[in-house]
C-alpha cells in the first residue's frame, strides 16, 4: 500500500449496516491489513494474505465475505461461505468477532468444531448457515454424514494455512476445497507462502492479488527477545518468580504431563495458573482461557500445539520454559505477545547444556536475542520480567465439572465418523484432540480486531 493515512471504512465501500455495527464495536479506523486487501476482496478476487496473528486479518477477511453475502439466504444444509480455520478455540474467536456483522446484515454465522454438540451443530445447518466456521476435521464428519452440502459456498476464506499445514490438515483442506464451486472466491490468509501453502495457492487460487503488511514475528520492533541462562538447580525456582510477576504470561512446556506438574507446583506456591492442553476437556479448556482472558488467572501454561489458538491481547511475557523446537515453533510461541502494536517480552529459560542449540534456533529464526545469566532474586531477572517472590499462600485447584470428569461434556467423548474431535484426521484416528481447542468469549474491542 501508498505511504499515507489509511482509507476509512467508509472510503472502502462497506455498508451502512456494517458501518454501525463497526461503530457500536468501538472500531473506528481499520488495520493496514484490512485496508489493503478490502476492495479487491469485496470486488470478488481471490486474494492471498500474509499477515502475522495480531494483525486484523479476521476482519479483513471477514467483513468481505459478509458483504457479498448480503441480501442471501441459506438453504438447509448449503452454507454460502466458508472459513476454514486450524483450531477449535480459533473458530469460536472468529464466530465472536464476525457474529455482531452478520447480525447487523440478517446473517447467520455458526462453527461447526469438535469437542462440542454434533446433533446441535446439524440442528443450526439444518436452519440454514451464511456463513460456516469450520475446523477441517468436524467439517469432514459432516460431509461424510450428508450433514453439510458443500456445492453452494462461493466464498471460501482459509485462515492461518501455515498451521493447518504444519498440523497436517493440509489433504483434508484440499477435499473440501475440491467440493467447493471451483469458480468460487478464495481469500488465503498465512503467516508464511511456501512449501504446502504455496501448492495450495497454486491448485486453488486464481490469479490471486497478493497483499504482505506485516513483517516476520522476529522483527515487530515492540517485541524483546531475552536468552537467561539458568542452572538446572535453580530454573524451577526462577520460574516461579517469573510466573509471580505482575500481568498476564503464557509459559510454554513440551508435554501434556509437564503442563500439569508445573501448573500444579505453581499453585502450591500461591501463582494463580491454569494448564491447556488437548487432554482437556473441552469445558475445561474454555474455563481455563475465559479466566485468563478477564484476567482472575493471569499466569497460563501450555503445550505449543495448546498454544496456537490463543489469541489474547495484553500478554505481556512469553516463556518458554522448555526451549522450543524448531524456529517456526519458536516464532508461533512469540506471536503471542506485542499483537497489535502493543509491545511484549519473549523469554527463553537455557540451562548450560541447551546453550549452543538455542542460540542456533534463535539465530535461524531471524532473532537476536540478549543474553543474560540468571539466579532466583537477581536484579536483572526482575528487570527483564518483573519477577517477584511469590506468596507462597497455596491456591485451590480448580473445579473439575463431573460431566468433564466423566467424558460426556467436553472433547473426551465418543468420537464420530472415524474419530474426529474437530481438527483430527479423516478415518484411523491420525491427529489428536490437541489439534483442536477450546475456546472462551468476550467482547471485541479495538485492539482485537484479529
Amino acid at each position: 500500500m501508498p505511504e499515507g493515512p489509511l482509507p476509512s471504512f467508509a472510503e472502502l465501500g462497506l455498508s451502512d449496516e456494517l458501518l454501525g455495527a463497526l461503530a457500536q464495536a468501538g472500531i473506528t479506523d481499520p488495520f493496514p491489513i484490512q485496508a489493503a486487501t478490502l476492495p479487491d476482496a469485496m470486488a470478488g478476487r481471490d486474494l492471498l494474505g500474509r499477515g502475522q496473528t495480531g494483525s486484523g486479518k479476521t476482519l479483513a477477511f471477514g467483513l468481505a465475505l459478509l458483504s457479498r453475502l448480503a441480501g442471501g439466504r441459506a438453504k438447509p444444509l448449503k452454507p454460502r461461505a466458508l472459513v476454514l480455520v486450524p483450531t477449535r478455540e480459533l473458530a469460536m474467536q472468529v464466530e465472536e468477532a464476525l457474529n455482531p456483522f452478520a447480525r447487523s446484515l440478517g446473517l447467520w454465522c455458526r462453527t461447526v468444531v469438535g469437542g462440542t454438540s454434533f446433533p446441535r451443530q446439524i440442528d443450526a445447518l439444518r436452519r440454514g448457515v451464511d456463513l460456516l466456521i469450520a475446523t477441517p476435521g468436524r467439517l469432514s464428519d459432516h460431509v461424510r454424514q450428508g450433514t453439510a452440502d458443500l456445492s453452494e459456498v462461493m466464498f471460501t476464506a482459509l485462515d492461518e494455512a501455515d498451521q493447518m499445514a504444519d498440523m497436517g490438515f493440509m489433504p483434508q483442506v484440499r477435499a473440501i476445497l475440491d467440493l467447493t464451486p471451483q469458480n468460487g472466491q478464495r481469500l488465503l490468509f498465512s503467516a508464511t507462502l511456501d512449501g504446502d501453502v504455496d501448492k495450495l495457492v497454486r491448485q486453488y487460487l486464481h490469479d490471486p492479488v497478493v497483499h504482505s503488511v506485516s513483517p516476520p514475528t522476529g522483527s515487530v520492533t515492540t517485541m524483546e527477545h531475552h536468552l537467561l541462562f539458568v542452572s538446572a538447580e535453580d530454573k524451577q525456582n526462577v520460574v516461579t518468580e517469573v510466573a509471580a510477576r505482575e500481568g498476564r504470561t503464557i509459559m510454554f512446556v513440551r508435554t501434556k504431563h509437564h503442563v500439569d506438574r508445573l501448573a500444579k507446583k505453581l499453585r502450591s506456591m500461591g501463582v494463580h495458573a491454569g494448564a491447556l492442553h488437548g487432554g482437556k476437556a473441552q469445558s475445561a479448556r474454555t474455563r481455563v482461557l475465559g479466566q485468563f482472558r478477564e484476567g482472575t488467572m493471569p499466569v497460563l501454561i501450555a503445550t505449543d500445539v495448546a498454544a496456537r489458538g490463543i489469541h489474547v491481547d495484553d500478554v505481556s511475557l512469553v516463556v518458554h520454559v522448555d526451549p522450543p523446537a524448531d524456529p517456526k515453533d519458536y516464532l508461533h510461541r512469540a506471536g503471542r505477545t506485542a499483537r497489535a502494536g502493543q509491545s511484549g517480552t519473549v523469554v527463553t529459560l537455557v540451562t548450560h547444556d541447551q546453550r549452543r542449540a538455542v542460540q542456533g534456533l534463535t539465530a535461524r529464526a531471524g532473532i537476536r536475542p540478549v543474553s543474560t545469566k540468571v539466579r532466583p532474586g537477581d536484579e536483572d531477572l526482575v528487570r527483564i520480567t518483573g519477577a517477584r517472590v511469590p506468596s507462597g499462600i497455596p491456591v485451590a485447584e480448580p473445579e473439575v465439572p463431573v460431566r468433564a470428569r466423566r467424558g460426556g461434556g467436553g472433547g473426551g467423548g465418543p468420537r464420530r465418523s472415524g474419530g474426529s474431535s474437530g481438527g483430527g484426521g479423516f478415518r484411523g484416528g491420525r491427529f489428536d484432540r490437541d489439534r483442536d481447542r477450546g475456546s472462551s468469549s468476550g467482547r471485541p474491542r479495538r485492539v482485537a480486531q484479529h
